[in-house]
């Protein structure tokens, strides 16, 4: 299967046809070409989907040292939490009620999701965002991509372009809970007409809101590109390291009002510790006017541990009883320990972009390898002698293969009307350590064939304004636990969604505004039901029928010539039509079965709206009011309000001058308060309900809480920060 080796062999042959050609004064062929390695995936203008993109200087106006999520949390349908509150470390969001794993990332069309979690860590990516030129956000299931299946959304980061002149910047933030921020950019420009070289180092730490949830980040960013005539070859490398204090354990109920900020870990080295290290070879020809070539290699090995202290851990559950000094009265011991993943994910990707006469087609794909070692060691025993000891106790591997193909048409069939078909065969084949028929560890294996098609319809109705409709098909694998804390014949089924997609736009000097309708349909959507399996482990189950709908409306409006308003609503249903619950009796050590019908989805809130006032008070000087409303969205499937997130609405103001120096080309200051109200919100949540009519643990345990019809939650909620601020320094040469 896949090794180390293998992947860099492929990045160092892949030939640089392009050197011995002629250098050119055309810039903008290169700046086509330099988008090669990215539009076969993107929408554009005339593609019947939803779509939103941010461009650079957009990016830049927030980026004060948060996450990715954080950055983008203002387009339509978003929602963004953060386990240190402050939008630093481990954060996330959720496109249309869809999480991490059901949305496809790539990176200059390289897959970023893991192969088999199938989620995102931008903490692994600090300041990754300071290298990125521009972001589209696919809503729905969208057009084909590399990778992950596209279930809620997918996001597609280009990272720096063609820059001609030579620069020098230096970003520097501080605010709140002792953020920091420090990074340094810089660039050669076009040498000769043929090379640029870019590079960034960021260094970014924080408290966090929440008690001890701080974070140490540091990453690297290395681009070179060279320019031929009628090709590009552009090399990249960048890598993170993280090192997080765990806040994975949220906060009790009830303490949110008087120790909103506590964190159950105590244990002076409960982190996380990752380095990830990506490496990326695009080949960008233009063999005729009408046609275009890229292909890409890449590379990626990630490593690393979080480490925790457990308290009264078994022997026989970690293989220490004939290594640790103990009698026949002990059979438990506190214990530090540290899980690990070491892991290597390579491949290649390639497209072919041609258009004749009146159609555009895409033809491209991927061919990627993954290999996760995931183990386990006791660092430290209370009963062992002189404490220390290095003991694995336990050991796994699995290996996964994905490949796809597609091929896009986009057809003109008139000058108002384009036509779209976009077809894709994805396989996936998945090795891994799991359990057989009968419950016996064993290596396992699971393929999965699929195929995703999509058609649709643009249609301009005027100079102005324009619709189209959608439909496309998706399929999803089953992620990591599914399979690994299953019997062989438990494996759930795959999920399908059914997208439809009605959408109008119109454009105008100081008005634009953009509708889409949206019926998502899912077929065996997996869910957690709290029904445990033949080895021990929470299952999530197939739901048979399940389904989002809603509109998004955007707006951008031109109010004068200094004040210009753009904000965007979801209004949605998200619905399970029936499905079955199970709760733990601690009682009779059974599970009792509750039955539901046409209850709301998990984190997903019904109604989402965000604005942006931006008032330009001088030519240098300009103020964004900023307002994000969540509506009440349920921690789990059930509906029920003792399971539930209020709404909230946040407000941050931020103050941008910029001014004039003979000794800097750049010279931005920026002051961005957060929460400006100051208010209490909580933004995720995690739950297990459990009935016990003979016990009462809320004595022993703060994170459980009655339940109104019967039994006990226990429950942890991550409310985010009350108000912060930011403060950004930026000067370049």
């Amino acid at each position: 299967m896949f090794k180390k080796r293998d992947c860099i062999a492929i990045l160092l042959t892949i030939p640089f046809i392009s050197f011995a050609q002629q250098p050119t004064d055309s810039v903008q062929i290169t700046k086509t070409l330099d988008e090669v390695s990215i539009n076969a995936l993107r929408a554009r203008e005339k593609t019947p989907v939803a779509f939103t993109n941010i461009n650079q200087s957009e990016i830049e106006k927030g980026n004060l040292g948060q996450d990715i999520p954080y950055i983008i949390s203002l387009t339509p349908s978003i929602v963004t939490t953060s386990d240190a509150g402050a939008g630093i470390g481990y954060t996330s969001f959720r496109v249309r009620g869809s999480d991490a794993t059901r949305i496809n990332v790539t990176v200059n069309g390289i897959p970023l999701n893991d192969s088999e979690s199938q989620g995102i860590w931008w903490v692994n990516m600090p300041d990754f965002i300071s290298s990125v030129e521009n972001i589209q956000i696919q809503r729905g299931v969208g057009t084909s991509t590399n990778g992950a299946a596209a279930f809620g959304a997918s996001v597609n980061l280009k990272t720096d372009g063609l820059k001609k002149n030579p620069y020098f910047t230096t970003s520097n933030s501080m605010g709140s809970f002792a953020t920091l921020k420090n990074n340094i950019e810089f660039g050669t420009g076009l040498i000769n007409k043929k090379f640029t070289f870019n590079g960034r180092a960021s260094k970014i730490s924080s408290n966090g809101y929440i008690d001890r949830a701080n974070s140490n980040l540091k990453s690297i960013y290395l681009q070179t590109t060279y320019f031929g005539k009628k090709s590009v070859v552009k090399a990249l490398f960048f890598t993170g390291k993280e090192r997080t204090y765990q806040a994975w354990n949220g906060v009790p109920l009830n303490y949110l009002d008087s120790n909103r900020t506590f964190n159950s870990y105590t244990y002076k080295n409960e982190v996380d510790n990752y380095v990830q290290t990506h490496y990326q070879l695009h080949y960008n020809k233009q063999l005729s006017t009408e046609t275009t070539v890229n292909i890409a290699a890449h590379y990626t090995h990630g490593e690393g541990y979080y480490e925790q202290e457990k308290i009264g851990e078994y022997f026989e559950d970690y293989g220490l009883e004939n290594i640790i000094l103990s009698n026949d009265t002990i059979s438990s011991t506190n214990l530090i320990r540290r899980k690990w993943l070491n892991n290597d994910f390579g491949g290649f990707t390639y497209s072919l972009n041609h258009q004749v006469d009146n159609l555009d087609l895409v033809l491209g794909g991927s061919s990627n390898s993954y290999s996760g070692q995931h183990y386990g060691n006791i660092i430290w025993a209370e009963y062992a002698s002189n404490g220390a000891i290095n003991h694995q106790y336990y050991w796994n591997k699995a290996e996964k293969l994905d490949n796809n193909f597609y091929a896009k048409a986009n057809y003109k069939y008139s000058d108002a009307t384009n036509l779209y078909l976009d077809l894709q065969r994805r396989r996936v084949d998945y090795i891994f350590e799991g359990y057989d028929r009968n419950g016996l560890p064993s290596e396992q294996e699971v393929t999965h064939a699929f195929f995703n098609p999509k058609v649709g319809l643009f249609h301009d109705l005027n100079q102005s304004q324009s619709i189209y409709v959608s439909f496309a098909v998706a399929n999803k694998e089953p992620n990591r636990n599914d399979y690994v804390e299953n019997k062989a014949d438990e494996y759930p089924s795959h999920e399908t969604l059914y997208d439809t997609e009605v959408g109008y736009k119109q454009s105008g000097k100081r008005f634009s505004l953009g509708v889409n309708l949206y019926n998502m349909k899912y077929k065996n959507q997996l869910v957690l039901t709290g029904q445990i399996n033949d080895v021990g482990a929470y299952r999530r189950a197939n739901i048979e029928e399940s389904y989002r709908k809603g509109i998004e409306i955007e707006a951008i409006c031109t109010l004068s010539d200094k004040i210009t308003w753009a904000g965007n609503m979801t209004l949605s249903e998200n619905k399970i039509t029936s499905y079955t619950e199970y709760v733990d009796n601690w009682d009779t050590w059974e599970q009792e079965k509750i039955d539901y019908k046409n209850t709301d989805l998990a984190f997903s809130p019904t109604a989402i709206w965000a604005s942006n006032f931006n008032y330009k008070v001088a030519k240098n000087i300009s103020i964004d009011f900023i307002s994000k409303y969540v509506g009440e969205q349920f921690i789990d499937n059930t509906s029920s309000d003792d399971r539930k997130l209020d709404d909230y609405l946040v407000n941050n103001l931020r103050l941008s001058y910029e001014w004039d120096s003979k000794i800097f080309k750049t010279s931005q200051l920026t002051f961005q308060v957060n929460n400006l109200l100051d208010n209490e919100f909580v933004s995720n949540a995690w739950v297990y309900r459990f009935i016990s009519d003979g016990y009462d643990p809320r004595e022993y345990d703060h994170y459980v809480n009655t339940d109104s019809e019967r039994g006990y939650n226990m429950a942890g909620y991550f409310p985010e920060a009350t108000r912060n601020y930011l403060l950004g320094l930026t000067l370049g040469f």
